[in-house]
């Protein structure tokens, strides 16, 4: 095992313990996101759904169980919740896991998130929609926060770079 993998099991360990004195937003969302970074420090399939698995309990909990929270913290928590069933999607091939991305994520699609905008369009490629990719694409190249690298290089649209929409929203970001 890793030092790094160490650390955040230590870390784990700690932020679980806070919980048992007395749980918040804001510590669901700490420990949920420990635990996707374990993920990816895993290279064993059951340890990784078995993460995942932990991560969004935590996360949906959050979620739901306070009655107010500051809307910043509510999408943060909606976020991580989409990346842990996303990354679910890449363990496992099923694309219901981007489908439930989709569920989550579609009624605060209204806030105009840049990061709600481009999880969207990765869950809609993974579930090979093609026109709802290019929707949430295009909002996300037109959104001031766009990060232009990342719409370039995250290889959920390779397939699709010598399509003619996929030039145009490249050439028109780009210009």
């Amino acid at each position: 095992m890793s030092e790094a993998s160490k650390l955040l099991i230590s870390k784990i360990g700690e932020t679980d313990q806070a919980y048992l004195q007395e749980n918040s937003s804001e510590l669901a969302l700490e420990r949920g996101k420990l635990r996707l970074e374990l993920v990816t420090h895993s290279r064993v399939k059951s340890e990784q759904i078995h993460f995942l698995q932990e991560a969004i309990v935590i996360l949906e909990q959050a979620r739901v169980e306070v009655d107010e929270m500051p809307l910043s913290l509510y999408l943060a928590l909606s976020l991580h919740l989409a990346q842990a069933y996303m990354i679910y999607f890449e363990v496992t091939g099923e694309t219901r896991f981007a489908l439930i991305t989709q569920q989550v994520l579609k009624p605060l699609s209204h806030y105009q998130d840049v990061d709600i905008f481009f999880m969207l369009a990765y869950a809609a490629i993974s579930q090979k929609e093609v026109a709802m990719t290019r929707h949430w694409l295009k909002k996300y190249a037109d959104h001031p926060s766009c990060d232009f690298n990342l719409l370039i290089e995250h290889p959920a649209w390779r397939n699709h770079h010598q399509d003619n929409w996929w030039i145009e929203l490249v050439k028109r970001k780009s210009s």
